[in-house]
């Protein structure tokens, strides 16, 4: 291709238009006289129809010596209740055409159903009975806790979720919940029984400080009335607990550089970052936009430099972890074994400059851009809706920041993104935690003036297991 071809075909390539107006949609809110709250969103011409019961209640709010129970207890809540056992249960749902879920994160629980609009009420007979009347059947318990202790031996073999427990364990001081994986370890796990399952559940059960969210086509249906009709029987179980604040203090030390050794490996993962924020903070706004250009974006700076520049990687990404309490900030990538001291320092150099100057008006349009286009897409249907609804409730925030939360994004200038950067990453104390071949690139990252290298062995983390 000539210049003149070329200056040619980028004149007369489409530019990106301007994003299409877009209201995220209302919602009702209601309490039943147990407390419960219950959000509802009629939307016109959705038939299938998402309900979700969110507890404040996650993995950061269990004891330590029972790290894991709740996520196994959500795995096991659908496995059986006093009426259905769990093939009964998959039948009675399927009849109705509907699905059953319940999952765990650290900061909730949550169960939910999606069914047609037509066959909303009897679904919600099920929701209702799995929720109060679970069993937790001593057998489906044997079996998940046996899946996640092999899950936890299959991760040693995973490069990239070992580099990931390892920093959450760099990062965080032991008393920490975040310290450790959200389903728990091979310590933990191990004892776990029914008992410590149905603990984990009752935990949350709280009408009080629990919601129930419904999207879709409600036309001539009254979910409050229905709610109101099965749970507003529902009382405090006596061994709920009030969550309390979440520890989520920083390991002690400065700069820090751990290598986990994976002899053999073809390839490094790297972690750099450290204790970020929490969810609730005020320049969230600014803090989307600082992702989104230094890892978030496909053009972002890390992925230009590490993989398009320097052909280091597949992928380089930065995010912050957005959880009820200070969740992990990271920068990630895969990188060549030989090229590992390289790529380390690219990466901190690119940390250390978003830090210092600020951002270019093109990289500033592109992010705000990106995030404002893409926000209307993550809610063609109503279960995606429901979620984004559920992070109102667990995190406490106003009713209206999905709605102002474009205008928010469009507000954000070059200075609130060096402000943010400059407030919430802390390179004087971060730790670089890798997972490579020790034998191979131990020696070049002392050159790299991270921090000390400290190289983990096999053994180590058995005995830290």
């Amino acid at each position: 291709m000539t210049e003149a071809t070329r200056a040619t075909v980028e004149a007369t390539r489409p530019t990106p238009g301007h994003p299409r107006p877009y209201h995220f949609p209302p919602f009702e809110r209601t309490r039943l006289r147990n407390g419960l709250t219950v959000l509802t969103v009629h939307l016109p011409g959705r038939p299938l129809v998402s309900a979700q019961l969110v507890y404040r209640n996650g993995a950061a709010d269990e004891p330590a010596a029972e790290a894991g129970a709740t996520v196994l207890s959500s795995r096991a809540l659908t496995e059986g209740t006093e009426r259905y056992d769990a093939i009964a249960l998959v039948e009675a749902t399927e009849r109705l055409g509907a699905t059953l879920h319940a999952e765990a994160s650290w900061d909730a629980y949550t169960v939910g159903v999606d069914v047609t609009a037509s066959r909303l009420a009897p679904a919600f007979e099920l929701l209702a009975e799995v929720v109060a009347r679970p069993t937790f059947p001593e057998a489906e318990v044997d079996r998940i806790r046996d899946e996640r202790l092999n899950d936890i031996l299959q991760a040693r073999a995973d490069a990239r979720r070992r580099a990931d427990e390892a920093f959450a364990a760099t990062i965080y001081r032991d008393d920490a919940p975040y310290h450790r994986p959200a389903g728990g370890t091979r310590v933990t796990v191990s004892p776990l029984d029914r008992a410590g399952l149905q603990r984990a559940w009752t935990r949350g059960l709280d009408p009080a400080r629990t919601s129930l969210i419904v999207a879709g086509d409600l036309e001539g249906i009254d979910p409050v009335a229905v709610a109101e009709g099965l749970m507003s029987g529902w009382a405090a179980s006596p061994d709920a607990v009030e969550p309390g604040p979440i520890v989520a203090t920083p390991a002690p030390g400065g700069r820090r550089l751990r290598l986990v050794d994976k002899p053999g490996a073809p390839q490094t993962e790297i972690r750099v970052g450290h204790v970020g924020v929490a969810r609730r903070i005020p320049d969230f706004h600014a803090i989307s936009v600082l992702g989104a250009i230094l890892g978030g974006l496909f053009n972002s700076r890390l992925n230009m430099k590490l993989r398009e520049e320097k052909g280091y990687t597949y992928g380089a990404h930065a995010s912050f972890d957005l959880r009820r309490a200070a969740g992990p900030f990271s920068a990630r990538a895969a990188v060549n074994t030989e090229v590992t001291a390289a790529a380390l320092s690219d990466l901190a150099a690119e940390l250390e400059r978003i830090r210092s100057q600020r951002v270019s008006s093109a990289e500033l349009r592109a992010a705000r851009d990106f995030l404002i286009g893409v926000f209307p897409l993550r809610f063609e249907t109503p279960g995606p809706i429901v979620q984004a609804l559920s992070g109102l409730v667990t995190h406490d925030l106003p009713d209206d920041e999905l709605a102002t939360y474009r205008e928010r994004i469009d507000a954000v200038t070059a200075d609130d993104v060096l402000a943010a950067a400059r407030a919430h990453l802390q390179l004087e104390h971060a730790a670089a935690v890798l997972v490579g071949d020790a034998s191979v690139v131990a020696s070049s990252l002392e050159v790299v003036g991270f921090g000390p290298v400290e190289v983990i062995r096999e053994d180590d983390e058995q005995a830290e297991a």
